[in-house]
């Protein structure tokens, strides 16, 4: 594949840095030297992660950007923005900050618990109810194979709480077989073995396609964690997507879960931070155990306001994302393609998930395309997406992304999946 890149000092430079990487060949100038053009070492771009396709437009002006790799890409809304402006704030980590206090009991009455607890991060309220569960090191911790916990955290319980996860396969739906679950829980083991203490489910589930855990499943787990006395947390980070797509409250979805954290992020729009929500006790310690992970955050009402504006504004908007990324899916199920698949009954929520036949297209050279515009490209769009393995590629809507940015998207992916065909078929 050709990049053109304009030549000025900077990407002469960045371009020399390339080159020396062995990414990129120069293979020669043009237009009294102003431009590169630039061959793609395949063998190397091989060994990139999926995440680094982020557009080439060849120089190419008005060009469409769709940005669908994530709900983590969207910006605060003008609201947000005027809400921090004008913060009650106080130090919070002294307990001192209205705007988090606000903040957080609005959390634990939406999702029915005693308490919450604001933090920066998503991992970082997963982590803390590891720890604050898990008191004893060397116990263990039951969650499915596919969960954010165990792919996306950097072995936070083995590195921080000295727990050791166990895995479980995730069905399509996002849920785990309730009697591998039972096989697994191990309660007063001999001295050998470590002791079961938490289950984690996560709903929706990302990387099943934003998948809502049934409400009736959930009730069965919680009722054999209860059984034998093993709390259950709930990573909720898009949670309200699962509440709007379910029609109940989201304390309905949460009634019989120990400890929820949810994304004030994602699909609700805030620019940062995740609520921990669970009882009393339980976060009155992960508060202290927050402190020593660095987590404590001083005059940080100026973005727990942003939050509040997020579960007050955001949450009832989200069926829009929905039917958004379903008009996307539907748009390339009826193409009826033969190196594309989605299963419209899948889609639930704001996640799309597209099965690539790799005997004909593999994730890596769909993402490029969807992200290069030519020259000669009929359609000028860039759409961005992300892939976690050859096989899927992931389109994510949130509110940003209005029904103009949705036709353009399609138009690009229809667009790219008939070249693709048309190659194939040489």
């Amino acid at each position: 594949m050709y990049l053109y890149i304009n030549r000025c000092i900077s990407t002469s430079y960045i371009v020399g840095q390339l080159v020396q990487k062995q990414l990129l060949t120069v293979k020669c100038n043009f237009n009294n030297r102003n431009f590169f053009i630039l061959t793609l070492n395949h063998n190397y771009y091989k060994k990139m992660p999926y995440e680094v396709v982020n557009g080439f437009s060849n120089g190419i002006k008005g060009i469409h950007v769709v940005d669908l790799r994530s709900d983590t890409v969207s910006k605060p809304t003008k609201e947000m923005r005027d809400a921090m402006a004008i913060a009650e704030v106080g130090d919070d980590v002294f307990g001192e900050d209205p705007t988090v206090r606000l903040l957080e009991e609005t959390s634990a009455d939406l999702l029915g618990k005693e308490d919450a607890l604001f933090v920066p991060s998503g991992t970082m309220a997963n982590l803390l109810a590891l720890l604050t569960h898990c008191s004893r090191r060397g116990t263990e911790v039951i969650v499915g194979e596919d969960s954010h916990v165990i792919m996306y955290e950097q072995a936070g319980a083995a590195q921080f709480a000295g727990v050791q996860l166990v895995t479980i396969k995730n069905e399509s739906n996002g849920t785990f077989s309730l009697k591998e679950l039972e096989a697994k829980i191990r309660i007063n083991p001999d001295c050998h073995e470590p002791e079961t203490a938490l289950i984690v489910v996560e709903n929706t589930h990302n990387m099943c396609g934003g998948k809502v855990l049934p409400l009736e499943w959930l009730e069965k787990v919680s009722k054999i964690a209860k059984t034998h006395n093993i709390r259950l947390h709930m990573d909720g980070a898009r949670i309200f997507n699962a509440a709007v797509q379910s029609k109940v409250s989201p304390r309905v979805i949460t009634k019989d879960i120990d400890s929820v954290c949810f994304c004030l992020s994602k699909g609700l729009g805030a620019p940062i931070g995740s609520v921990l929500c669970g009882t009393k006790s339980f976060i009155e310690q992960a508060r202290r155990t927050r402190k020593a992970l660095g987590g404590g955050m001083r005059q940080a009402g100026i973005v727990a306001a942003a939050g509040l504006v997020a579960l007050d504004k955001m949450v009832n908007r989200l069926e829009k994302d929905h039917k958004n990324i379903y008009k996307l899916a539907k748009a390339i199920h009826d193409l009826k393609s033969d190196i594309v698949k989605v299963d419209l009954k899948s889609v639930q929520t704001n996640i799309l998930i597209v099965h690539l036949n790799t005997n004909k297209l593999v994730a890596r050279d769909f993402l490029v395309r969807l992200a290069t515009v030519q020259k000669k490209d009929s359609v000028k769009v860039i759409v961005k997406a992300g892939s976690r393995n050859p096989q899927v590629v992931r389109f994510v809507s949130y509110w940003e992304i209005d029904e103009n940015d949705m036709d353009a998207a399609i138009e690009k992916v229809v667009f790219v999946i008939k070249e693709f065909e048309t190659r194939t078929k040489v």
